[in-house]
């Protein structure tokens, strides 16, 4: 069973796919954070902003690899020619195994996943983005998107040119230094034009 908080019919709003429709399935947990507000502090991971704690999201709850898919499916408009799925969390690479990546890829499903690199991840996944947290050990040393939250002390973009990712992202964290650190990825990606700027636009649209 997946244990699972939302899951629902959206635009992606950054990085590669912004602008594409996508059917976000958020799973439950993270092993950077417990998710309560109480344990932020302690946590690795300070700046998290996506509420993956428990089942109650819509369309929560426990799921069979069957069960999952069907739900994902009867989100997406009937004439969704690539459907599109993408695996987020918390971290989704905690529950997300062959079993699920066959039985979604056997319903037509393009799957994407948003993990932070500390697990590995089962074989065929079609898209994936990996947003490196300071204080951790990366073990995903290659993919399709490598996505940069900054400033985060601890963490140089530099040290991550050699991974072996199709494209690199930088993107400011929302803090109470936003401006700042929007300033600061626009300028690090002038300076460094490998690195591509990635805004949140569904935060701008007012898109969940």
């Amino acid at each position: 069973m997946y244990t699972v908080k939302e899951i629902y019919y959206t635009i992606q709003g950054e990085g590669f796919h912004a602008g594409r429709p996508a059917v976000f399935c958020r799973f439950s947990g993270c092993n950077l954070w417990s998710g309560r507000e109480e344990d932020r502090s302690k946590a690795i991971c300070q700046f998290c902003d996506t509420n993956f704690w428990g089942t109650d999201g819509e369309n929560g709850g426990k799921y069979t690899a069957v069960e999952l898919t069907a739900k994902i499916k009867s989100l997406l408009p009937e004439n969704s020619r690539e459907p599109f799925v993408v695996l987020t969390g918390g971290e989704p690479a905690l529950q997300v195994d062959d079993i699920l990546v066959s039985e979604m890829h056997a319903h037509g499903l393009e799957i994407a996943i948003e993990t932070n690199g500390t697990k590995l991840l089962p074989d065929g996944i079609d898209w994936i983005c990996m947003s490196p947290k300071a204080g951790t050990d990366i073990v995903l040393t290659k993919g399709s998107e490598l996505k940069i939250v900054v400033p985060q002390n601890g963490i140089d973009p530099a040290d991550f040119e050699s991974l072996e990712y199709d494209h690199k992202y930088i993107q400011a964290m929302e803090s109470d230094t936003w401006d700042d650190n929007i300033k600061y990825a626009i300028q690090y990606a002038l300076a460094n034009p490998q690195w591509k700027l990635s805004v949140q636009t569904h935060k701008y649209l007012g898109i969940d």
